[in-house]
């Protein structure tokens, strides 16, 4: 299938006409060097994501024999056990039960609280980079606002917070298509020194418990709210993962889209109160999380297609973001676009719980950006990760004239 190809720098450097192709062929079409049924329309991919006939993991109702899939090897188990008890990774009831006590920190009061403190991180941030004439947008703006943000929520220390980029790096590499050795083994490493570092931390919050998200696990679990020390690490991971990794990658291709699209750069320029329809077109326009998948645990029907039990679904939403069925012109950036239903942030039970605070932190960048550096402009063209799942750039070097 020519048309889609993630391991192909051409593809990568611009998925979006093989997504057009994909979808002209059909609403589902089997992918031999994946084993997957790739799922290219928004309705499709909509209602797949709401159907609960699919699952994120299997292992809650079948073994890896029942389902016809061989289990991982061993030496990735430190991976596995971290990513498995994950609630992104769980179905209910467990999921239920972890998501109910983890939402308490995610409240709309809550998020809102968090405004003058992101407000200000960003507009230390942009500071920086402007003081310096610019600089990498990604290294100094993007990475660092979320970063800070989650972990000031988790009450991880200042001091402690370096290695949480990196290791954050090595555990996402798992989430791509046919991961390699090497890359199994770095998400190992992480895994296992992430682990370790956060069971010392609830060990420390245990003895003197503090006002962040991480204390607040360990009272609901004295409480009666049964959440082992593994789903408490699990769950950090997870937050601390989820909750910058897609936040840095809209950024830096929002801003690579921007300076692609000088009028509509102008436009947000001339008129700031097009932020928040701008954060969300830039999300819909270059998707940062390009593919979710799903396991079939009751065979389904697509367009006459019978999936069966035990296979994988693979839902673009690049693809999905781009389908003209649902959006006028697809291709084109439109900062004004109200009607925009992107499923960016995923839908059903897995809707990103944290969409509300990465709302805030794009607008925070941007406005921080607008306002303090408005000459900001594009040095030299990036390079673009490695990656199909997880869509970002290597860095976005910037002049601040």
């Amino acid at each position: 299938m020519a048309a889609f190809d993630p391991w192909d720098p051409d593809f990568l450097a611009d998925p979006y006409p093989s997504y057009a192709e994909l979808r002209a062929r059909g609403r589902v079409q089997y992918y031999e060097p994946t084993d997957q049924w790739l799922v290219p329309h928004h309705a499709d991919v909509s209602a797949l994501l709401r159907d609960r006939r699919l699952g994120r993991t299997y292992q809650h109702r079948f073994t890896h024999e029942d389902f016809g899939r061989t289990a991982p090897p061993p030496e990735h188990e430190p991976f596995h056990t971290l990513n498995d008890h994950g609630m992104l990774d769980l179905e209910p009831p467990d999921h239920t039960r972890i998501r109910r006590l983890v939402s308490k920190a995610f409240t709309p009061r809550t998020v809102e609280r968090l405004k003058p403190y992101v407000a200000k991180l960003a507009g230390e941030l942009v500071d920086g980079l402007v003081h310096r004439g610019g600089g990498d947008l990604l290294a100094d703006v993007a990475e660092p606002l979320p970063v800070a943000v989650i972990a000031e929520m988790l009450g991880i220390p200042e001091a402690d917070r370096a290695p949480l980029r990196p290791w954050s790096a090595d555990i996402c590499g798992m989430y791509e298509l046919s991961p390699s050795e090497d890359t199994a083994a770095k998400a190992v490493r992480a895994s296992v020194e992430f682990s370790e570092y956060l069971r010392e931390l609830i060990a420390e919050r245990r003895a003197q418990p503090g006002e962040d998200l991480i204390s607040g696990l360990i009272a609901a679990h004295d409480e009666g709210d049964r959440l082992t020390e593994q789903e408490m690490i699990s769950t950090a991971v997870l937050l601390l993962n989820a909750g910058h990794e897609a936040t840095v990658n809209a950024t830096v291709n929002g801003w690579y889209a921007l300076f692609r699209n000088p009028a509509q750069l102008a436009a947000l320029r001339a008129d700031h109160s097009l932020i928040p329809t701008a954060v969300e077109e830039l999300m819909r326009y270059d998707t940062p999380l390009q593919l979710f998948e799903r396991w079939v645990l009751d065979e389904i029907e697509i367009d006459g297609t019978t999936i069966p039990r035990g296979a994988e679904v693979a839902m673009l939403f690049g693809s999905a973001n781009h389908d003209p069925a649902v959006f006028t012109d697809p291709g084109r950036l439109d900062l004004t676009r109200r009607d925009n239903p992107h499923i960016s942030f995923s839908a059903g039970i897995h809707y990103c719980i944290g969409a509300p605070l990465a709302r805030i932190e794009l607008a925070a960048s941007m406005t921080a950006l607008l306002e303090r550096a408005p000459t900001l402009s594009l040095m030299s063209e990036p390079g673009r990760k490695p990656n199909f799942v997880i869509r970002g750039l290597e860095g976005l070097s910037v002049e601040v004239r």
